[in-house]
C-alpha cells in the first residue's frame, strides 16, 4: 500500500488518532470521482495557465502526470493507499510522477470547491444514466402494453373494484410517471451544471483564474455567483435525492399492484421464473421476490434522503464536514435507483396475463353500475337521481346474487320507466369502454392514439 500524506500536515507535529482517522478519510467511498477529480484537475492546471501561474511546459507536465494517473487507474489495484480521500490521492500521485511541479496544482484551490466541483460532475454524469434507465423502463412499459393491446383489466379504487379499463391504459399510467421523473431530473440538471471551482475555500481565488472559461471546459452552463453559497452548497444533493425517492416511489406502486395481481385471489399475472423464487418449505409457492425487494428499497432511498436533510439542515456557513454524509447517501440512492430500474424492466419482459381471469373480473362486482346511471342521465334523468336509482338495484342485485347486465328489464323497470332493452347494449365492457373517449381516457381508440404519442415521445427526446 502506497503512503500518502495528508495535504494540510503542516501545522501539525502529533500524528492522528487511528479511530479518528477512520472515521475522517472518505477514500473508501469517494475514490468513486477518480476519473471527475482527474478532469477537473487538468481543465484546472489550464485555466492556471492561461492565469500565468503555470508555464506551458508545466500545465503540460500535470495533463500529463494527470492522464498516465488515470491510465493507471485501469488496473484496480492501483487504489491500494491509505489516502484521506480521493483529491490527496491524485495530487500525491501526481506529485510521484512529475515531481514539484505537481505541487503547483492545487495554487487557488481548496478542497472545498474542488470536492464541490468534482461531485457536480458526478451528479451530472449519474442524472443522464438515470434518464437512460427511466426511458427504458418507459419503453419496457409500451412493450408489455402494445403486447396486451386489448387486454381488460378491472380499475380500482381503495383496492376495489370500480371500473374496467384497457391494461395498455394502466401500462401508460406508470410511463405518465416515470416522464414527469425524467422532466425533475432534467430540470434540477441545470442547478447541477452550476461551477463551483474558483471559490476556494470560502472567499474566492486569488490567482484571477477565468472561470467562465474554465466552466466551459468542464462542460458547465454557468459559474457560482458566490463563493461562501458554492462551497456549501448541497442543494443539488438533497434535490438529486428527492428526484430518486419519487422514482422509488413510482416503482414501488407499480411493484405493488403486480405482487397483488399475481396472488392467487387476484389471478392477473403470472410471474416467470427469471423474476421469483420459491419457499425453503412449501414446494408450491412461486414468490414475486423481484417485485418485494423493489419496494422495500424504496424505503432505503427514502433514508437517504430523510439522512441528508437532517445532516444540512443546522449547518452554519461555509463547509463543515458533516457534508462528507452527502457521497454515501447519493451514491447508495444512484445505485439502488439504477438497480430497481433494471429490474423493473426484467420484470415487465417476463410476466404474462391471464387474459380470460382478467376479462370476466373486469365484467364481475357491478363495475358498469356508472355506465348504468350515465345510461339513465342519457334519458334525462339528474345524475344524482340516476345515481341513487342505480344504487338500490345495485342492493337488489346482490340480493340475488346477479351481475347487472343479467337483470331483466322488468327488474330494472322495477326502479325506474326509464330503462329500455338498449341498457344491455350500454352495460357491455366494450360500451363501457368505448364511452371514455375524451382524452387520456381507456377507450381504445384513446389508448391506441396515447401509445403512439407516448413512442413518438421517446424519439423525440433522443
Amino acid at each position: 500500500m502506497a503512503e500518502t500524506k495528508n495535504l494540510w500536515g503542516g501545522r501539525f507535529k502529533g500524528k492522528t488518532d487511528p479511530g479518528f482517522a477512520a472515521l475522517n478519510n472518505s477514500f473508501r467511498f469517494d475514490r468513486r470521482m477518480f476519473d471527475q477529480d482527474v478532469v477537473a484537475s487538468i481543465a484546472y492546471a489550464k485555466a492556471l495557465q492561461l492565469a500565468a501561474v503555470l508555464s506551458a511546459t508545466e500545465a503540460q507536465q500535470i495533463e500529463d502526470g494527470l492522464q498516465e494517473i488515470r491510465r493507471r487507474a485501469e488496473d484496480k489495484s492501483y487504489f491500494e493507499s491509505d489516502s484521506e480521500d480521493v483529491h490527496s490521492f491524485v495530487e500525491s500521485r501526481l506529485i510521484e510522477l512529475v515531481g514539484d511541479v505537481g505541487r503547483k496544482l492545487h495554487t487557488g484551490r481548496s478542497r472545498n470547491d474542488q470536492v464541490a466541483t468534482d461531485f457536480r460532475l458526478w451528479v451530472r454524469e449519474a442524472i443522464d444514466q438515470l434518464d437512460a434507465e427511466l426511458r427504458n423502463s418507459q419503453s419496457a412499459l409500451l412493450d408489455f402494453a402494445e403486447s396486451n393491446k386489448q387486454v381488460v383489466i378491472p380499475g380500482y379504487t381503495h383496492l376495489q373494484p370500480a371500473q374496467p379499463v384497457l391494461l395498455a391504459h394502466w401500462c401508460l399510467a406508470y410511463f405518465e410517471m416515470l416522464a414527469r421523473d425524467r422532466n425533475r431530473l432534467s430540470d434540477s440538471r441545470r442547478r447541477v451544471n452550476v461551477m463551483p471551482l474558483g471559490s476556494a475555500a470560502l472567499a474566492g481565488n486569488s490567482f484571477g483564474i477565468d472561470r467562465k472559461a474554465l466552466a466551459a471546459d468542464l462542460g458547465f452552463a454557468d459559474v457560482s455567483k458566490n463563493s461562501l453559497d458554492a462551497v456549501s452548497d448541497r442543494d443539488f444533493c438533497i434535490e438529486f435525492l428527492s428526484n430518486c425517492s419519487l422514482v422509488m416511489v413510482h416503482l414501488s406502486r407499480l411493484a405493488e399492484d403486480i405482487i397483488i395481481y399475481s396472488t392467487n385471489e387476484f389471478g392477473l399475472i403470472k410471474l416467470g421464473d427469471a423474476i421469483a423464487t420459491g419457499s425453503s418449505l412449501m414446494p408450491q409457492k412461486k414468490n414475486p421476490d423481484s417485485m418485494e425487494l423493489v419496494r422495500g428499497k424504496a424505503g432505503r432511498v427514502f433514508g437517504d434522503l430523510a439522512g441528508m436533510l437532517a445532516t444540512m439542515k443546522g449547518l452554519p456557513l461555509a463547509y463543515n464536514k458533516d457534508m462528507q454524509e452527502d457521497k454515501e447517501a447519493v451514491f447508495d440512492a444512484f445505485d439502488t435507483v439504477t438497480a430497481c430500474l433494471q429490474v423493473t424492466q426484467t420484470v415487465l419482459a417476463n410476466i404474462d396475463i391471464d387474459r380470460a381471469r382478467a376479462e370476466v373480473a373486469a365484467s364481475e362486482g357491478h363495475m358498469n353500475a356508472t355506465e348504468l346511471a350515465d345510461y339513465l342521465v342519457r334519458k334525462s334523468i339528474p345524475f344524482r337521481e340516476a345515481h341513487e336509482i342505480v344504487g338500490r338495484i345495485v342492493m337488489h342485485a346482490l340480493a340475488h346474487g346477479k351481475e347487472l347486465q343479467a337483470l331483466t328489464i322488468e327488474e330494472l323497470r322495477s326502479f325506474s320507466s326509464s330503462f329500455d332493452n338498449d341498457v344491455y347494449e350500454a352495460l357491455s365492457l366494450e360500451s363501457t369502454l368505448s364511452a371514455k373517449s375524451v382524452i387520456g381516457g381507456t377507450s381504445p381508440r384513446r389508448v391506441d392514439e396515447a401509445l403512439g404519442l407516448a413512442r413518438q415521445s421517446l424519439a423525440d427526446r433522443e
